[in-house]
């Protein structure tokens, strides 16, 4: 259902935008989260958005440095990332919930903390920050 995919090998300080994409599904409406999970790790939210942008939520971790954006035209959902440091290595996921879930009307600060309430998740993509 969602593919994410940008991430790759970056050095402290650098930036890369991840993307999430649903070939065939249309995003829109949907409210979506970037998740990531290091090893021995917890699974952690790291910002979502609401289905049609208008809300974003950031974790304390990733404020001013991560942005959260979707292009519903474009049918994508982006994660921006700056100013990388070594412990945000780990595998991102994008996931979202069933359109007609309590989730999807939660607020997303809500949604981004509980990651076990995401319904559909997509093949991660891993993020290595490293010098």
């Amino acid at each position: 259902l969602l593919q994410a995919s940008g991430g790759g090998l970056v050095q402290p300080g650098g930036s890369l935008r991840l993307s999430c994409e649903a070939p065939g599904f249309i995003l829109a409406g949907y409210q979506i989260g970037w998740f990531r999970q290091a090893p021995g790790k917890e699974r952690e939210g790291v910002a979502c958005i609401s289905g049609d942008g208008s809300e974003t939520y950031s974790a304390d971790s990733v404020k001013g440095r991560f942005t959260i954006s979707r292009d519903n035209a474009k049918n994508m959902v982006y994660l921006q990332m700056n100013s990388l440091n070594t412990e945000d290595t780990a595998v991102y996921y994008c996931a979202t919930v069933r359109r007609t879930s309590t989730q999807n009307s939660q607020a997303v600060s809500v949604l981004c903390n509980n990651y076990r309430a995401m319904h559909y998740w997509g093949t991660g993509t891993l993020v290595t920050v490293s010098s």
